[in-house]
This record gives C-alpha cells, sequence and structure tokens, in this order.
C-alpha cells in the first residue's frame, strides 16, 4: 500500500469515528428520563426510567407523566399515545429557576420581599421551598443534606411566632420562628445532624408529627440531571418533587 493510500485509509478510519462518536452521544442526548408518573399507566413508565427517542408513550385518563430531556421537563397527560422526546421550550425563567434551586442556599431573610414583622399575607399553604437544600419541615422521609453546617429548617408561613420540637433517640431541641422569618438554622450544637436516624418534628403549625432522616449528598449537583440522578440514587423523593414542580412551571410547550 502506498503512503497516499494508507493516509487516505487513515483519515477515512478517523472520520468514521468521528461520526460514529457523534451518533452515538446524539442517541445519548436524545434519551428522556421519567422523573415523574402518576395515574393508573404509573408502574409502565416508573421514575427513573429512560426512554429511547424510538419509544412511545401511551397514556390513558388520569395519567401524567413528567420526562427530563436535555435538562428541560416536558409534561405528558392522558389520554394519548406521544413519542418520548420532543421538542422542549421553556420560558426564559428556566435558567434562573434551576440555578436558585441548586443554590448551595439563600441568605438568611425572609419570604419574597417581605420584612420581619409584615404579617398582613399568610403564605398558601401550597408554597414550597425555594431551595432544594432547605428542610421544608412539612415533608416526611428522606432529606439529602448538602452541608450539615449550614442546614436551615424553613416553613411557608411566617404570618405568627411558633415552636418546633425535634427528637431525636434520647435528645430533644426546641426551634422558634419569630413572625417575620421563614428560616432558621438546624440546631447542630445540640442535636448534630447523624445519617440514618429518625427525627421526628412536632409543633410549628403541623396538623400531625412528621418523620424525617438525613442523607449525605456528597459533591454539589451541577446540574438538573445530575440533581434528580443523586436525589433518585439517594431516595430523596420530597426534593425531587419540588425540583420537578419547579422545573415544570418554567415550561412553555409540551406534548
Amino acid at each position: 500500500m502506498s503512503f497516499p493510500d494508507f493516509r487516505m485509509r487513515r483519515f477515512g478510519l478517523c472520520a468514521a469515528a468521528a461520526i460514529a462518536t457523534v451518533a452515538i452521544a446524539g442517541t445519548a442526548a436524545a434519551q428522556s428520563m421519567v422523573v415523574r408518573s402518576t395515574g393508573p399507566s404509573a408502574a409502565k413508565y416508573p421514575t427513573g426510567a429512560k426512554l429511547k427517542s424510538s419509544d412511545r408513550v401511551t397514556l390513558v385518563a388520569g395519567d401524567k407523566v413528567v420526562l427530563m430531556q436535555a435538562g428541560k421537563t416536558r409534561t405528558l397527560s392522558g389520554p394519548g399515545t406521544f413519542g418520548a422526546t420532543g421538542t422542549v421550550q421553556a420560558s426564559q425563567s428556566m435558567g434562573s429557576t434551576v440555578s436558585r434551586m441548586l443554590a448551595k442556599g439563600p441568605t438568611m431573610r425572609s419570604r419574597a420581599g417581605a420584612t420581619r414583622g409584615d404579617t398582613t399575607t399568610p403564605a398558601p399553604a401550597d408554597i414550597r421551598a425555594p431551595n432544594l437544600w432547605l428542610v421544608d419541615y412539612r415533608e416526611g422521609g428522606t432529606f439529602c443534606v448538602l452541608d450539615p453546617a449550614t442546614l436551615l429548617l424553613w416553613r411557608p408561613d411566617m404570618s405568627g411566632d411558633t415552636a418546633l420540637t425535634i427528637a431525636a433517640t434520647d435528645k430533644s431541641e426546641t426551634v422558634a420562628f419569630v413572625a417575620g422569618a421563614n428560616y432558621r438554622k438546624w440546631p447542630t450544637e445540640t442535636l448534630p445532624v447523624q445519617y440514618g436516624v429518625d427525627y421526628r418534628l412536632s409543633g410549628g403549625g403541623l396538623r400531625a408529627p412528621v418523620t424525617i432522616r438525613f442523607a449525605a449528598m456528597g459533591a454539589m449537583p451541577d446540574s438538573a440531571e445530575s440533581s434528580v440522578d443523586m436525589l433518585m440514587a439517594k431516595g430523596c423523593a420530597p426534593q425531587l418533587d419540588r425540583l420537578v414542580d419547579a422545573m415544570s412551571e418554567t415550561e412553555t410547550a409540551g406534548g
């Protein structure tokens, strides 16, 4: 084989490899992941399931499936049959919403422009914590902790003073919230964060006691996709729901 022929063959092999790499990357990028599934077909499309671009999603009345694709969510509602991937548009607030949800933590301030002592507008019961790493003490289950030293408790209604009691094994601590404030630091001095230990929360406006336990998050996720993967792996369902809700609100086109 002559040298020019060898060079041409080598060029052809390199080009073929490059094309294959692009094709594989394109296939991976086209995948969607189920991040929420409710309704009669929930078992058919469980949370965490990966769907190829060629897959079809068939839903019946009452079904709702939220897919994550390329860092955006796409909500499908039954009845109907849908492609697993599709054009996903998001409002201009998508980027800022994800950044806010994944930020290491908010400053110790009151909610949305309210000032300490402003008690005229109670927060609606369905308001969610504005950040993944805030402990919304209404939500039971496993909570992924990013930094135990800066862990904050959060409440939606700051219209009055209240006291939250936290109990674990043979210890308990009361945390006081004053009117006009949403945040209070977890009492790490008297109740250090321990993983795999049940904490029973009562008072603080709760209708019934709530039990939570902590899981170590490790490295801070740098994207919506990596956050979803980590939260699923650790079983931190309340935080996953919070992220999916926030992202779904920025959708401008679905289906």
